[in-house]
C-alpha cells in the first residue's frame, strides 16, 4: 500500500472519528469519511495493546493493508477508511481475517456483494 494511501496524522483520525460514520461486527470496527478530490482511497488502522505484543499487532494491520489492497478496484476512491481491530483477531488467520473485514464492508455497502452469472 503506497504512503499517499495511509491516514497517519492525529487531526486526520479524530476527523474521521467525529464526522465520519461506524459499521462494526465482533472483529472490526469501519470508520468512513468522504473526501471529496481524493485520487485514492486512503486507510488508517488502529491496533490496541489489549488485542495482543507488538508481532501479533504488526500481523494483524498487515492483514487489513492486504485485505484492502485485494478489494482496491471495488472500493470508492473518495472516502477515508479507519479500521479498528477489536480482541478476536489475535486469534484469527488471514482468511478469517478477509472475510470479516468482507462482512464490514458489504454491511457499510462499500463492497457490492458479487452477482453469479445465470447458466444459459
Amino acid at each position: 500500500m503506497k504512503k499517499e494511501q495511509r491516514i497517519k496524522k492525529n487531526e486526520e483520525f479524530s476527523s474521521v472519528f467525529n464526522k465520519g460514520q461506524s459499521v462494526a461486527n465482533r472483529q472490526f470496527v469501519l470508520y468512513s469519511l468522504k473526501k471529496e478530490g481524493q485520487v485514492n482511497f486512503r486507510i488508517g488502522l488502529s491496533v490496541s495493546k489489549k488485542v495482543g505484543n507488538a508481532v501479533t499487532r504488526n500481523r494483524i494491520k498487515r492483514y487489513v493493508r492486504t485485505v484492502f489492497q485485494t478489494y482496491q478496484e471495488d472500493l470508492p476512491i473518495n472516502y477515508d477508511f479507519v479500521v479498528i481491530a477489536r480482541h478476536p483477531v489475535a486469534e484469527m488467520d488471514f482468511h478469517e481475517v478477509e472475510s470479516s473485514l468482507k462482512h464490514v464492508l458489504k454491511k457499510s455497502r462499500f463492497l457490492k456483494k458479487k452477482n453469479h452469472m445465470p447458466r444459459s
